[in-house]
């Protein structure tokens, strides 16, 4: 056995007391993103986003008009925003099984920390704010709208180096935890978020922050990533408890 680099064990036969905590978050993996889901389309309001080519009067009458639910949204959010980490961390484990390393394993974990701080908290700090106070003054109000929409949406290339290296250990892994097409469909990710960065230049048309192509075809990318990651995480964990089995 090579001293460097000590013999890693192979993926699967844990005792049963080890599965319980893959079995519980397996099935809070979906019921997180669903709850997630609901909230920032029916009580945030961020998605869909709201138009960027207004006027600070028009940024302030949004805020005025859903005050009520951007603050219930957001601060269910921030109560709740722990199991984003939750939902991470079994990805981490499962790549913890996979033949490259764990290196990938805290990439990935460390890019989607890093990407949660302007993907979500800001937006929701700037909401929250500018409902805090709707007779500041208006071009504040602007300022905080144009802000958090483009944190929330633009600053998605901050997920970009989490996504890269869960890609390279599917195609490295030998273990074979996720298949290799999976891979592909996740460097589609870091293409969708890359294009999302035009947001910052355009205020209209398929690269502002509510267009086709910066936002609505990230939108269906990452659906179909999301839904193929939580059939794939299943999946591992059926595999795994068969291995344990034998």
């Amino acid at each position: 056995m090579n001293t460097l680099a000590p013999e890693r064990p192979a993926p699967g036969r844990p005792d049963r007391d080890a599965m319980v905590d893959v079995r519980l978050l397996t099935w809070f993996f979906p019921a997180w993103y669903t709850v997630f889901g609901v909230i920032i389309c029916l009580l945030t309001r961020v998605t869909p986003p709201p138009r960027p080519d207004v006027t600070a009067a028009e940024k302030v009458a949004f805020f005025t008009e859903h005050a009520t639910t951007i603050r219930i949204g957001f601060c269910l959010l921030l109560v709740l925003l722990g199991g984003a980490a939750m939902t991470n961390g079994l990805v981490v484990y499962q790549m913890t099984r996979m033949s490259v390393g764990s290196v990938f394993a805290y990439g990935y974990l460390g890019g989607m920390a890093v990407g949660a701080l302007p993907g979500f908290l800001l937006v929701a700090t700037c909401f929250l704010t500018a409902t805090f106070r709707l007779d500041r003054d208006p071009e504040l109000t602007g300022l905080l709208y144009d802000l958090g929409m483009l944190s929330y949406n633009g600053s998605l290339g901050c997920f970009s180096a989490a996504y890269l290296v869960l890609a390279l250990a599917i195609l490295y892994d030998k273990h074979e935890i996720f298949p290799r097409w999976f891979a592909y469909v996740t460097i589609w990710q870091i293409v969708t978020e890359v294009i999302a960065t035009q947001m910052f230049v355009f205020d209209a048309g398929p690269f502002a922050w509510n267009g086709s192509i910066a936002f609505w075809l990230a939108v269906v990318v990452f659906v179909v990533w999301i839904g193929a990651l939580i059939v794939l995480l299943r999946g591992a964990m059926l595999r795994q408890e068969v291995d344990r089995a034998t």
